[in-house]
């Protein structure tokens, strides 16, 4: 159920009362798009709005037939709304900028950092394309240890030690120290379960790439 195609979930879509399906495709996308926005300069808040706003305008445009998927990848679709929703975020940013007369280089407005009083521009979609692909990555690691902590029965502790040790590159005497445990223990976790979770991580970027 955590690896549903991106295909199968497409199709879900197409009955508008399946709320599940939504929630699936919200639960998958939205970290994406809020993680994609604030690397694209925008503030927390704006990034959780600009998610909103193109997960809202994909379900209208799907709704009303003009998402084809033999016309494009969903995720060239999501980053090209996203794209418009974040230049009309910028334009009204600007817009706000100079009705309040505000010239000062290097002051901040609605997240973005603002020079001469006109928001930075959004990367080109090359960049975008490779920004989005790298916050995917980390949306699916993140997903990934979920899955890993709720399908094993491996303690909280030993979660913690892999994590600290595998994931966030802290020395295995440390770890060891901090959780307790033997140094040895330290290595054995490692190898443990990194091979459960680069299975995790494989599954579920077919379910995302599948179709995508």
């Amino acid at each position: 159920m955590h690896t549903r195609t991106t295909t199968r979930l497409i199709e879900d879509l197409r009955d508008p009362a399946n709320a599940e399906a939504w929630s699936r495709f919200d639960g998958r996308y939205r970290p994406v798009l809020i993680s994609f926005a604030r690397k694209l300069g925008f503030g927390e808040d704006d990034a959780v709005e600009l998610a909103q706003q193109t997960l809202a305008e994909f379900a209208r445009a799907y709704r009303d037939g003009r998402y084809q998927r033999e016309q494009g990848r969903l995720s060239s679709w999501l980053i090209g709304i996203a794209r418009n929703v974040g230049s009309g975020m910028r334009r009204k940013r600007r817009a706000g900028v100079r009705d309040a007369g505000a010239g000062a280089v290097g002051a901040v407005v609605g997240g973005d950092t603002v020079i001469g009083g006109v928001a930075a521009d959004l990367p080109d979609e090359q960049q975008m394309t490779r920004i989005w692909a790298k916050e995917r990555e980390q949306a699916i690691l993140a997903e990934a240890m979920g899955i890993l902590r709720d399908s094993t029965r491996t303690d909280a502790n030993t979660i913690r030690a892999f994590e600290l040790f595998a994931l966030r590159g802290v020395p295995a005497e440390e770890v060891a120290a901090q959780c307790e445990i033997a140094v040895d223990s330290v290595y054995v976790i490692k190898n443990r379960l990194t091979k459960r979770l680069r299975e995790i991580v494989r599954d579920l970027t077919a379910a995302y790439d599948e179709g995508d």
